[in-house]
């Protein structure tokens, strides 16, 4: 049987932090014979340029084997979701036979983090009385704003705190701000039940 998830990520940190990720939705689901192999790395940039998502997908899968499934999850950046992510679809299906899920961040992945963050107080340096900002995927520079939220002067490391901040955020509080990641949170959920039902 083809039990693992490939996903494919534009980020060295994502590389990190997304299998953590996949692997707390995994065992949220007792899905626990569902592999989440190391995520393939494919730049933003070069991702939507014609032939490269195809290069990642095939590549990926021959290079990871046994793959029962696809997550595609980059950031929205300045591009609309509800256009850029059916065209990713589009080019995801003519390129394989798996399931593929298609996710784009809201503006980018650290949108999630300031939705989560009175879960995330005392990780990585975020204050202890640190609260959620409204809407927080519409805010543009969330890296910024994460390191605003950081004691004694820390900054934000992408590298260094989004796998930290990945094992501790709350789903279900991150879920109800932040649609994106309610998105992810049921694209991964269907991948997963697809795999355990094949």
């Amino acid at each position: 049987m083809n039990s693992a998830i490939l996903p494919i990520v534009e980020g060295q940190a994502e590389v990190e932090s997304v299998p953590i990720l996949l692997r707390r939705i995994r065992d949220q689901m007792h899905a626990f014979d569902i592999q989440i192999v190391r995520p393939f790395r494919v730049k933003r940039n070069k991702v939507v340029q014609e032939g490269q998502l195809e290069r990642a997908i095939n590549q990926g899968v021959n290079d990871r084997g046994n793959i029962g499934a696809i997550l595609l999850l980059l950031d929205a950046d300045d591009d609309c979701p509800a256009t850029l992510a059916p065209q990713l679809i589009e080019r995801c299906r003519k390129t394989t036979h798996l399931p593929v899920a298609v996710v784009l961040a809201n503006i980018e992945m650290e949108g999630w983090f300031l939705g989560g963050k009175e879960s995330l107080r005392g990780v990585c340096g975020i204050k202890q009385d640190a609260v959620a900002p409204q809407n927080p995927e519409s805010i543009r520079g969330s890296k910024e704003r994460l390191s605003q939220n950081m004691r004694h002067r820390r900054r934000y490391l992408e590298v260094d705190d989004q796998p930290a901040l990945a094992t501790q955020i709350d789903f279900e509080l991150t879920k109800g701000r932040c649609p994106s990641f309610d998105k992810f949170l049921r694209e991964v959920q269907n991948l997963m039940n697809y795999i355990q039902g094949n």
